[in-house]
């Protein structure tokens, strides 16, 4: 360690923050075929040939239905005391539709009990992209019909545990859910329509706004309901007229799409005229701008790289970077004319760039949009090859580094002005990484996908210490 950062001062946070750790349903809890689940769209997806990595599936993942006691005790022992998790639609309204199957409810039931008993306060999202494949078989979040349902769907999960969960996320990146599963295709459904994503987005879009007053109805005031986004911070190679131009759509694409309407209650006229070409946007009705803008209590940021965009020479047609694997399709509509480029710096296992700077950017450009709306890190992390040593620990100092860079970020937000009020890392543990199958993990825990022994890295540890004293340990020399 060099002389000045031993000499720097200890990087502290406010005694109230939140120190989480996340994870979704479909990566991590196995059962896909117990207690009533049924499948959803990622279960279709990862059972086609050609769509995952040596074609794995979550059939199993990390077996976290039945080891939830387990993970929560660990969690306990490392000392975090908030913990993010989703909802399997499907294991609680099989069909998306209907009454709920209580044995799928009485998980969540039983996992919220463990996570009050040990002090550590859950956060729940409802959608982490598993939609019910009865309701994508009737179309999808193209059509209008599945936001219905998934206000449904939140009244439901919102009176079975609103009593003793307040802090709710609606939705975790619709960008995803929209533009890798529909127009891209590398993420479920797979599909590669550019004009269904952009009506998978306004859906999204309302089945957010329906889906807060959904919860809002049956919960108490205390409760507090949120949105999770993958806001990019979209930078240009350079300030010629034409590459700001190219980051402009890019914005509009990434960021504008979702909280032009929830935030502000409007879309960008720049969206609207940058992808008329694709849509003519008539399924956005009277009054759903209205019902989009609900208030939000909060908002959560998930962050892993910035972006970096040019205008192109020539239209492009071929493979589009997403951060999410290769298409032949582009995830984004209306955006032709757009090169996507490397940016400088060192690399995670995923290939993306590290780049606290980045957060810090999106922390205080939120800060801006939506002033006086407490923000959270809802997920932040980096992938690493990260194997046991002959001991059996698993060292990544690695993944250390990226957290005190981003806590460290985060951190100057705060003394910026910024209402940042807790960090979830991803993730609690090794898991099913999407498309990528088990080949990249993310981990603080190490899973041995074999036996399913959980093995806490030294970052977790790190992170750990983190949590108990409010401080940034330094970092391993």
């Amino acid at each position: 360690m060099s002389e000045s950062a031993q000499s720097a001062p200890p990087v502290t946070f406010p005694p109230a923050f939140l120190w989480g750790a996340a994870t979704s349903a479909y990566q991590i809890e196995g059962a896909v075929r117990e207690d009533g689940r049924t499948p959803s769209i990622w279960d279709t997806f990862s059972h086609t040939p050609g769509r995952t990595a040596d074609g794995e599936t979550g059939d199993i993942a990390v077996d976290h239905y039945h080891r939830y006691r387990e993970d929560v005790a660990l969690m306990a022992d490392l000392g975090l005391n908030a913990y993010r998790f989703s909802i399997s639609w499907s294991r609680v309204q099989p069909t998306g539709r209907g009454p709920a199957v209580q044995r799928g409810l009485d998980f969540y039931r039983r996992l919220v009990d463990e996570l009050l008993a040990h002090g550590i306060r859950p956060a729940i999202t409802l959608y982490h992209w598993d939609l019910p494949q009865e309701l994508e078989d009737a179309g999808g979040w193209p059509e209008r019909d599945t936001a219905y349902r998934f206000a449904e769907y939140a009244r439901i999960v919102g009176e079975a545990l609103g009593d003793r969960v307040e802090q709710w996320i609606t939705l975790n990146e619709p960008w995803c859910s929209a533009f890798l599963g529909y127009g891209s295709g590398v993420h479920a459904p797979g599909r590669t329509d550019a004009a269904a994503s952009l009506r998978a987005a306004h859906h999204l879009n309302l089945a957010h706004g329906l889906g807060a007053s959904a919860l809002r109805s049956v919960m108490p005031a205390r409760n507090a309901v949120a949105v999770s986004l993958n806001s990019s911070v979209v930078r240009t190679v350079s300030q010629d007229p034409a590459d700001l131009a190219a980051g402009q759509k890019i914005d509009d694409l990434a960021n504008g799409v979702f909280h032009g309407p929830m935030l502000h209650g409007t879309y960008p006229e720049t969206l609207l005229a940058a992808t008329s070409s694709v849509t003519d946007w008539s399924y956005v009705r009277d009054r759903d701008l209205e019902t989009i803008h609900q208030p939000l209590d909060a908002l959560g940021l998930n962050y892993y790289t910035p972006t970096l965009v040019s205008a192109a020479e020539e239209q492009v047609s071929g493979p589009r970077p997403d951060g999410h694997g290769a298409s032949a399709h582009s995830p984004w509509p209306g955006a032709d004319d757009v090169a996507f480029h490397q940016t400088p710096g060192e690399r995670t296992e995923m290939g993306w760039t590290i780049d606290p700077t980045g957060l810090h950017e999106l922390i205080m450009r939120y800060t801006r949009e939506a002033p006086g709306l407490p923000l959270y890190v809802t997920e932040n992390g980096a992938a690493y090859d990260d194997k046991p040593d002959p001991d059996g620990r698993v060292h990544d100092p690695e993944r250390i580094a990226y957290l005190h860079g981003h806590l460290s970020a985060v951190r100057r937000a705060i003394t910026d002005g910024a209402d940042v009020r807790g960090y979830f890392l991803w993730s609690l543990m090794d898991n099913f990484e999407w498309a990528y199958g088990y080949g990249k993990r993310f981990g603080a825990v190490y899973v041995d996908y074999t036996t399913l022994e959980r093995t806490p890295k030294s970052s977790a540890h790190w992170y750990g210490r983190a949590a108990r004293t409010g401080e940034l340990p330094p970092l391993e020399g």
